[in-house]
C-alpha cells in the first residue's frame, strides 16, 4: 500500500504501530467504505494469524532525513566510543604511571627520613668527637704548662747546683790548703818535739799485706781529694786466687737508677721485694722498735736483690772524716755516697738474722766480694762492737781483724792503739790497731796514692793500704 511500510525491529519504533489482530480486522471492515468515497483503489493485506514475537511498526508518511540514524552516524558513534576506549587506556598508562611515581615517592619519603636519621647521627657523632678533640686539647696545654713549669724548675735547679759545684771546689780549696797546713803543722811540731829530745808521736803499724798484683808502674802519685773518677792506670791488673764473682752476685755494669718508691715504709728491702718492687732504688725502711722510717738504697738486682746498702762510695763527693753524732745519726746522699747510720743499722740488723757483702771496684773497672755469713752490731752502750761470720769470696778477707771491736771516731777513741786510728786514717771504722780495711778513709783518684798515713779506701788483701779503691759499697740481706 503507498505510503505504508510495515517494519519489524528497532529501526521503525519511532514511526509504526504494533499491529495486532483486531486492527487488522477493524482495517479490512473499513476498507468499502473507505473505496465508496474516495474512489481509490485499496490494498488489504491478510495476514495469517501468529504469534507475533517482536514490535511490528508501519511508517506513515515520509519521516523526516534529519531524524533518520544512519551508518555514518554509527561509524562517528564507534569512532567516538573508540577514542574514547583509547582515551580511558591513556588514563589507566597515566594512572599506573602515577601509582609508580607514588610508590616511588614513597619510597623516596623513606629513605629521606633514613638519610636524615643518618645525617643526625653523624651530627652528634662530629660534635662528640669535637668536644673530645676540645678536652684533649685542654689536657695538651695543661701538659705544655707542666712541661714549661718543669723545665723552668729544672733550669732553677741545674742554676742552683752550677752555684753548689762552685761552692764546693771553693770549699775543696780550703779543705786541700787546711790539709797543707796540718801537714805543716805536724812537720813544725816533730820539729819542736825533736829539738826537746823527746820522741815525736807515731803513727799506726802500716799494713804488712802487699798483693803481688799491684800495680807497679804507676804514671804519677796522688794525694788530693778528687771527684774526677774517669781516670786509671794503662796497664790492666791480674786476677787474684780464689772463686771469682757469679753472674748473680757483682756483675751489674749498668750504674744505678734514680729511682724512688713512695710506698711503704717496709721492715727491710727483702719485704719490699716481696711487696712487687723489684728496681733497685730508694725505699723507705722503718725496722721494728723504730719510730720513724729512714731512706735507704735497695739493690735488687744482684745476687737475687733485697740487699740493704748501708754504706756507699763511688766519686769522693761526701767527706767521711766526721765526728761520733755523725756516724750514729748517718750522713751523705742516698743516692750518691752514704753512710746509713750505726743507730739504723743496729736496729736494722736485730730483727732477723743478716750476712753481709762488700762490694769492690778497683780503678780498672774490676770487680770483687767479700761475703760473711752472719753480721750484727751491738747496741750504743758497746760502742756498736762489730759481730760477723766466716768469710767467702774473692776480695781476701780483710775485715775478720776487725770483728768484735768497738766503732771509733775522731772525738771518741775506742780502739786498740795508743793513739787515736781514726786520726791517722781520716774516718770512722771498727779499727782494731788500727787494721787491716778502712772503707771510710779519703777517696783518692787513680788507685795508688802517696800519703804519710795509710788514710784512704783500702782493703789490704786486694792492693795493700796504698790503694784506695775506686767504689766500694756495703750490704745487708737476711740470711736464706
Amino acid at each position: 500500500m503507498p505510503g505504508a511500510t510495515f517494519c519489524r525491529g528497532q529501526d521503525c519504533l519511532h514511526n509504526c504501530q504494533a499491529l495486532t489482530k483486531d486492527s487488522i480486522l477493524s482495517r479490512i471492515r473499513r476498507a468499502p467504505e473507505a473505496h465508496g468515497e474516495n474512489k481509490k483503489c485499496s490494498y488489504t493485506f491478510l495476514v495469517p494469524e501468529q504469534k507475533i514475537t517482536g514490535p511490528i511498526c508501519a511508517a506513515r508518511g515520509y519521516s523526516n532525513d534529519k531524524d533518520r540514524v544512519t551508518r555514518m552516524d554509527v561509524a562517528a558513534v564507534r569512532d567516538l566510543l573508540l577514542k574514547q576506549r583509547r582515551e580511558m587506556e591513556t588514563l589507566k598508562l597515566v594512572v599506573d604511571v602515577d601509582g609508580n611515581l607514588v610508590n616511588e615517592m614513597k619510597l623516596l619519603r623513606k629513605e629521606s627520613r633514613n638519610m636524615n636519621s643518618r645525617v643526625t647521627q653523624l651530627y652528634m657523632q662530629l660534635l662528640h668527637e669535637i668536644i673530645r678533640k676540645r678536652d684533649n686539647s685542654l689536657e695538651l696545654a695543661q701538659l705544655e704548662t707542666r712541661i714549661l713549669n718543669a723545665t723552668a724548675e729544672s733550669l732553677r735547679l741545674a742554676s742552683r747546683y752550677r752555684e753548689l759545684e762552685t761552692k764546693y771546689a771553693a770549699l775543696s780549696a780550703i779543705v786541700n790548703n787546711q790539709s797543707v797546713l796540718i801537714g805543716t803543722l805536724e812537720e813544725h811540731c816533730m820539729q819542736v818535739y825533736s829539738r826537746r829530745h823527746e820522741e815525736p808521736p807515731l803513727g799506726p803499724r802500716l799494713v804488712q799485706v802487699v798483693p803481688e798484683n799491684i800495680p807497679v808502674h804507676v804514671p804519677r802519685f796522688n794525694n788530693e781529694i778528687q771527684r774526677d773518677n774517669n781516670r786509671g792506670f794503662a796497664r790492666e791488673r791480674g786476677s787474684r786466687s780464689g772463686p771469682s764473682p757469679t753472674g748473680s752476685t757483682l756483675e751489674v755494669e749498668k750504674p744505678p737508677e734514680r729511682n724512688f718508691s713512695a710506698e711503704g715504709p717496709f721492715r727491710d728491702c727483702l719485704e719490699a721485694q716481696e711487696a712487687g718492687h723489684g728496681t733497685s732504688g730508694m725505699y723507705l725502711i722503718r725496722p721494728d722498735e723504730t719510730e720513724r722510717p729512714m731512706q735507704i738504697w735497695c739493690e735488687q738486682e744482684i745476687d737475687n736483690g733485697g740487699w740493704n746498702v748501708i754504706q756507699s762510695r763511688r766519686d769522693g763527693s761526701v767527706n767521711f772524716f766526721r765526728s761520733w753524732d755523725n756516724y750514729k745519726s748517718g750522713f751523705g746522699n742516698i743516692d750518691g755516697e752514704y753512710w746509713l747510720g750505726l743507730e739504723g743499722i743496729y736496729k736494722l740488723g736485730r730483727q732477723e738474722d743478716y750476712k753481709l757483702l762488700v762490694e769492690l771496684e778497683d780503678w780498672m773497672g774490676k770487680k770483687v766480694y767479700a761475703q760473711y755469713s752472719s753480721f750484727h752490731l751491738e747496741p750504743e752502750s758497746e760502742g756498736y762492737r762489730l759481730r760477723l761470720g766466716t768469710y767467702q769470696g774473692n776480695a781476701g778477707d780483710s775485715l775478720t781483724s776487725h770483728n768484735g771491736k768497738q766503732f771509733t771516731t775522731l772525738d771518741r777513741d775506742k780502739d786498740a792503739f795508743s793513739g787515736n786510728c781514726a786520726h791517722f786514717h781520716k774516718g770512722g771504722w771498727w779499727y782494731n790497731a788500727c787494721g787491716q780495711s778502712n772503707l771510710n778513709g779519703v777517696w783518692y783518684t787513680g788507685g795508688v796514692y802517696r800519703s804519710k798515713f795509710q788514710d784512704g779506701i783500702f782493703w789490704a788483701e786486694y792492693g795493700g793500704g796504698f790503694y784506695s779503691m775506686k767504689s766500694v759499697r756495703m750490704m745487708i740481706r737476711t740470711i736464706d
